[in-house]
This record gives structure tokens, sequence and C-alpha cells, in this order.
């Protein structure tokens, strides 16, 4: 559902009735869909939390209230936003130099920097993120999900492995049994029954923390309200507010593509913003979309209504609160098991088949490459999009400039040359257009030709004006002819205009 046709009051609403209210068969996906989400994302907020050095329940309360808040003001349904370690990794540092205080007023900062940017149509430069780069952000998300969980399979009792394998086997083949109920709510409620029935010693949810026992509390964050901690805090929100969006539209993208719909980006970047403010005031450290959970929820679970959003919210509280104890018990092994397989399902495959590669041009090969490369190197998915998008342009440029060519046709009577000009002249095009002129042996008269050619820059209209001038040393003259209305608005407003000497 789009919202930019919307007014404002049925742009919080939604236009139509939820297809969930008339259906009870999508009414039961969705809320299965937001329990298993709700199981997965306990582990995963917890561990987020250590990342950024903050009591686990922080983790738990964020990613409770960013579902929550999303699943309402969100641009794209079924999506799943809660704390992530992206976010977590950029205000870490914070939170260790100056206190929980300041990692609470980052995250207010950073929604407002959201909304801001969403209101100027930051959601707009996606369509610049090449498939290539689309692909290795896939790509190496699926890898860090699945190196998420390698700690949670190291150093551990032997029991954990034939739990996750169990774990994965049901995940396989219980679908063709039946796909009423989630393959992964089925493999953590009778794995967890047979581990605590049988009393297997493995690590739980438990051992990750407390889980916390009460709802949170709205505040003001503890800070001084000073241009000092304004100038402290900042920096943080804004590279918070960075990668939370670029996380965020990315994943939309994604579950656009799986789902065939599409979404508002200008309202799901405005929607973070709200999101984040309402999680900081409520205590919590902030977030943006999350992959994994998310495709646990579209491709797994089939979700695609904003009910499973708003539910895995609800029920990540639920279970702590009120089912805390039970929740504690269930094994690691068995979220790891779901992870693996989200990691398995997330990895697009088909890019790397030899088939494919043999295909694929050598540089969207490259871009994809340094996008994983970057990803992986540092944690950061914002560095991989920004590295491989700005790759994918110098591949473009390059690429583009050697389809400029130039050819020479003298008249007979040797009285006059025709250049002919095809392809796109830009700043890495035009270059090589000045050395492709033969100005001493050239006749008096020169007429160059760009019907079949496009002026984008002003590198090119300098370029046009060198070569004007080299003929005029010379005692020759210049015609250029063939101009399309683009390309003659451009170079008769900048020729001439170029160089401090006309």
């Amino acid at each position: 559902m789009s919202s930019s046709a919307l007014s404002p009051g049925a742009w919080l609403r939604g236009s139509r009735r939820p297809t969930w209210l008339s259906d009870p068969k999508v009414l039961r996906t969705e809320v299965l869909a937001g329990l298993v989400v709700a199981l997965a994302l306990i582990p995963e907020a917890i561990s987020f939390s250590v990342i950024a050095g903050v009591d686990p329940a922080i983790g738990l309360f964020a990613s409770f209230t960013m579902a929550v808040t999303i699943a309402i003001v969100g641009g794209r349904p079924a999506m799943i936003s809660a704390a992530t370690g992206a976010v977590a990794l950029v205000i870490a540092p914070l939170n260790s130099e100056h206190g929980f205080g300041y990692l609470v007023a980052a995250v207010i900062l950073a929604g407002v920097f959201q909304i801001v940017l969403g209101a100027l149509g930051v959601a707009k430069l996606m369509r610049f993120v090449p498939r290539s780069v689309m692909v290795g952000f896939v790509n190496s998300l699926a890898i860090l999900i699945f190196m998420a969980q390698v700690p949670e399979m190291t150093d551990v009792p032997w029991p954990v492995y034939p739990l996750i394998a169990a774990g994965l086997a049901l995940m396989v083949f219980f679908p063709k049994v039946t796909k009423v109920i989630p393959a992964p709510l089925v493999s953590i409620v009778i794995l967890t029954v047979i581990t605590v029935a049988a009393g297997i010693a493995v690590p739980t949810v438990g051992d990750k923390g407390e889980l916390p026992s009460s709802l949170p509390v709205p505040g003001l964050p503890d800070v001084p309200f000073t241009l000092d901690t304004l100038t402290t805090v900042a920096p943080y929100a804004l590279a918070m507010a960075l990668v939370g969006l670029m996380e965020s539209l990315m994943t939309a993208k994604l579950v656009d593509d799986i789902t065939d719909t599409h979404s508002s980006k200008t309202r799901e970047s405005v929607g973070q913003g709200i999101a984040n403010i309402v999680t900081g005031f409520l205590g919590g450290m902030g977030g943006c979309a999350m992959i994994g959970q998310t495709m646990i929820n579209v491709r797994v679970s089939g979700a695609r209504t904003r009910l499973s959003t708003f539910l895995a919210g609800a029920f990540l509280m639920v279970l702590c609160v009120v089912f805390g104890p039970v929740v504690s018990d269930i094994p690691m092994a068995v979220l790891v098991a779901v992870m693996v397989m989200v990691s398995v399902g997330t990895f697009d495959w088909h890019s790397i088949a030899p088939k494919t590669l043999k295909r694929m041009p050598a540089g969207e090969i490259t871009v994809m490459l340094i996008t994983v490369v970057c990803v992986l190197a540092t944690h950061n998915l914002a560095i991989g999009v920004v590295v491989g998008s700005i790759t994918a342009m110098v591949v473009f440029a390059k690429r583009v400039a050697h389809l400029a060519e130039v050819t020479a046709v003298t008249d007979p009577d040797g009285t006059s040359v025709i250049y002919r000009v095809t392809g796109e002249l830009f700043f890495a095009s035009s270059n090589d257009l000045v050395g492709r002129f033969d100005y001493a042996g050239d006749p008096g008269k020169v007429v160059i030709d760009l019907s079949a050619a496009h002026i984008w820059d002003a590198s090119s209209v300098a370029a046009l004006d060198a070569i004007e001038t080299k003929y005029a040393q010379r005692g020759k003259t210049v015609r250029i002819t063939g101009l399309n209305e683009p390309s003659a608005r451009i170079h008769d407003t900048l020729s001439g205009e170029l160089t401090g000497h006309h």
C-alpha cells in the first residue's frame, strides 16, 4: 500500500480495510508469523544490548517499541524493525564514554534527523543503488547472519549439535507435511519440550541475560540540555540516522521484490524516525529494519501485512513479561537453526552459479564482490552499499566513456571535412575527444556533426571550445551541427564561458 496519495489522517490509518479482518487464513498466518519473529527477536535483542553495552531489557524494550510503532507509521507492511547490530555498533562508543543518558538522547535526535531526511526525499537516492550492489548487500547480510551464529556453535556441550541438526531437519521437512503452522515455531516448541523434559544441559535464552518483568516507562533522557550535550550527541545521532535509513530502505526494496508490491520509501524513512523518537522516550536503544527477522516474517512465514509486525513487538513483551521463565528455557541451538535457515534462504545462490558468472559482465561481478568484502570487513552495511555504489558508478563511467566515437569524411574537393561524433559526451568521454581531430592536416572548413551524440555536462562543452580554439589558431573555421534540444541548451549557455579568455 503506497501512502503517497493518502490524506494525513488516512496516512496513519491505512486506506482500506485490512485483509486479516475478513480472511481467517490471513489472520492465522500473520499471528503465527508474529509469534515466530518475537521468539527470534529475543536472543538477537539481548545480543545487540551486549554490543551496545546496555542492560538486556533495553534492547528488548527497543525491539518492542520499534516494531509496534513502525507497524502503524511505517511504509513497508510486514517488514520488521527492532534493535539492530548496525545501530548498536554506532552508539556503543557514546554509551561507554558518556553514559546511557547520552545514548538515549542520540536515539531521539537520530529519529529527528530521519524525519528531516525523509521529508527532504532521501529515499529517492535508492534509485542510484545498482542491482549488483543490491545482490552484494543481500549476500553479505546472509553471511553476517550465519557468522553471528558461529559463536553459539563453538565451545558448547555436544548436545547442541544434534539439536541444531534436528531443528534444520524439522524446518526442511515439516513444510512438506503442512504449511498451516510455520516450521520454525514447530521446531522451537518441539525441541524446547524435549530438552526440558530430558533435562539436557545446553545454553538457553535465559543464559543471554535476564528478561524484563515490566513494561517500559516514558521519560526524558538523563542529560544536561545544553549546546555541549548537543555537539557531543549529534555526530553519533547522524551516523545512526544514516545507517538506520540505508539498512531500512534496502530491506524495504528487498521485500518489495519478494512480494511484488510497491511501498512508500518516504513514509518508511519518516516512520523510522518516529519509531526511534518513541523508542528513545521509552528508554530504548533505537534500531532500524532487521533483514533476518524480516526474512523469517515474509519469506519463511508468509506474512504480508502490518499485523505481523505489530504482533511481533506485542508478543515479544508478553513473552518476556508474562512467560519469561518459559522463554528462558528455549535452547539457543533451536534459534541458531532458525537463523541458519534464514541465512541460506537470504543468500542469492543464483548470483554465484557458474552459468550466471559466465554471462555477467566483469564490472558487475567486481561491484558485487567489493560490496560483500566491505560489509564483511567493516560489519557495516551502509559502508558496503556506499563503496559498492561508488564503484558501480566508476565502472559505468569507464564503460560509457568508450562509447564516444569520432569518424571523419573529407569532401572530394578537399575544402572541408565532416567529423561525425556518436555516443554520450560527459567528463569521462570528452577528455579523449580533443585528441581525435587532425588540426594541422584538415582543410579550412570543419563541420562537427553531433546529431548522434548527447552533451551531458560542462566538461563536454569545454572540450568542444578547446577544439574550436585549436582550429582558430590555425585560421580554420568550425561549425557544430545536429545538436538535440537539451545539448543545444547546455552548449549555448556555457560555450565561451568556461575559461578566463573569450
